[in-house]
């Protein structure tokens, strides 16, 4: 696992097809704009009926329990596809402390592959189904 920051936000690729799922006020609209950008679409919403590239799922501790988010998160994933789940960074109301974040993937079926700095508030984790 790496830690790194990604110049073309979150990995995304021009013709990603991206779904967002958490979006709410608190979110960055900066990294938003920039995944629109990369992505060269506008993201699809929950109810969208095909397979997505990437899930971006904003998630605070208040959501729940971060496995039940990832198991959701990946029931329309592509093969090849992504999730970055994004969470406060320590210290923001609504941290995930990283221990539940690293114990969630492996129940989920997924396997944690780069943590990054994403936004001024948000950190993300970058999960891969495991093969």
């Amino acid at each position: 696992m790496s830690t790194q920051r990604v110049d073309s936000p979150l990995g995304i690729k021009n013709g990603n097809i991206v779904q967002i799922v958490g979006w709410d006020d608190d979110c960055d609209d900066e990294l938003y704009d920039a995944v629109v950008s990369a992505a060269g679409a506008e993201p699809v919403e929950d109810d969208y009926g095909d397979v997505v590239d990437v899930v971006i799922l904003w998630w605070r501790d208040e959501d729940g329990d971060v496995i039940d988010g990832l198991l959701d998160s990946i029931t329309m994933l592509a093969d090849g596809g992504s999730v970055w789940l994004l969470t406060p960074k320590p210290g923001r109301v609504g941290h995930v402390d990283a221990e539940d974040i690293a114990e969630a993937a492996p129940t989920a079926g997924l396997k944690l592959t780069a943590n990054i700095d994403a936004a001024p508030d948000w950190q993300g984790a970058k999960f891969l189904p495991r093969n």
